[in-house]
């Protein structure tokens, strides 16, 4: 099959190349990728800052849509044929990739392969760290950084369609509209504002904060957590250490709480893809929940496609095209 393969060389260049064909494990399906999404993780992979998991795939992509080629002795749910998508732990970059069976769903008769493709990372990302790790609850407030990131996108719409009220930043008015008319009650454009000055005149606070930033926004974030509050740091990309307020975060009861999928067991993601399966699926299938896609690229043209992440022109998902 061939793959995206990282050259080191000062570019960090990508090849569409041979590489050896996957095996298929027996609780495994091995699926002829369609397609595939963009994620900053793999942004940090190709610069070498993020290694695969072990006896995952070298390659790049955690998530993909395609067709089932052959599964293994194990697999009872799914068929050779059968069209899915799925979350992985890296290979999406692949014209091929074994994926134990449990973390894959099934792709709708009337969905495209683009479609399943810009789900998997992001909605169960979004789903894990707000209801799982911060337990957001109906009625509760939610402020989502990055909203028209691809989590951010995916995350407004579970938290809108869960009865709780969204709160987002963005960095250009175009992005933040685009969070409004996805669930936001209210969205701050950071680069224009102090997102907590803004937020802080709009509402009393908030009870969970889902970050991407890291450092620079801690002690803002911790200001705007109410009693009890939870803040979920997903990402850092302003700086990995910080300094923090210890009596604040006593005097508040709050809970600072990082999180990871990517890494975590088969059994964690059987579990996060069963609940959100339950909850949210149907709402994806019959349309109230939406995929939010920037642009669709052929898998050569990786490069491009990660350079609108690494630029942040993207409102959602950017799609690799692997197969028509």
């Amino acid at each position: 099959m061939k793959a995206i393969t990282v050259t080191d060389d000062s570019n960090r260049s990508l090849n569409w190349q041979d590489v050896p064909d996957p095996t298929c494990a027996p609780h495994q399906a091995l699926v002829d990728i369609h397609a595939t999404a963009v994620n900053r993780a793999d942004l940090l992979q190709r610069a070498g800052n993020y290694p695969p998991p072990p006896g995952a795939p070298p390659y790049m992509g955690l998530e993909m849509s395609g067709t089932i080629s052959t599964i293994g002795d194990e697999v009872e749910d799914f068929k050779p044929g059968d069209r899915v998508l799925g979350l992985l732990t890296g290979g999406g970059y692949a014209e091929q990739v074994a994926v134990p069976a449990t973390h894959l769903l099934p792709l709708p008769n009337d969905r495209d392969f683009v479609w399943g493709a810009a789900i998997a990372e992001v909605f169960l990302t979004a789903f894990a760290n707000i209801f799982i790790e911060a337990e957001l609850q109906e009625g509760e407030t939610a402020l989502i950084h990055g909203g028209a990131s691809g989590v951010g996108t995916a995350a407004i719409q579970l938290c809108h369609q869960a009865g709780c009220k969204v709160i987002a930043t963005a960095g250009t008015d175009a992005k933040v509209a685009r969070c409004l008319e996805l669930g936001a009650a209210f969205a701050v454009n950071y680069k224009q504002q102090d997102f907590a000055e803004a937020i802080l005149a709009h509402t009393d606070g908030v009870d969970v904060v889902l970050d991407i930033a890291g450092a620079d926004y801690l002690a803002r974030n911790m200001q705007l957590l109410k009693l009890r509050g939870r803040l979920v740091v997903i990402a850092v990309l302003t700086g990995a250490e910080a300094q923090i307020n210890l009596l604040q975060m006593q005097v508040k009861r709050l809970r600072l709480i990082g999180s990871v999928l990517r890494s975590r067991s088969d059994e964690e993601k059987n579990d996060i893809i069963a609940a959100f399966k339950k909850r949210f699926w149907p709402m994806l299938v019959d349309g109230r929940i939406q995929t939010v896609i920037e642009e669709v690229l052929p898998i050569q043209r990786a490069a491009d496609a990660q350079a609108i992440l690494g630029e942040n022109r993207n409102i959602g998902k950017v799609i690799l095209q692997v197969r028509s």
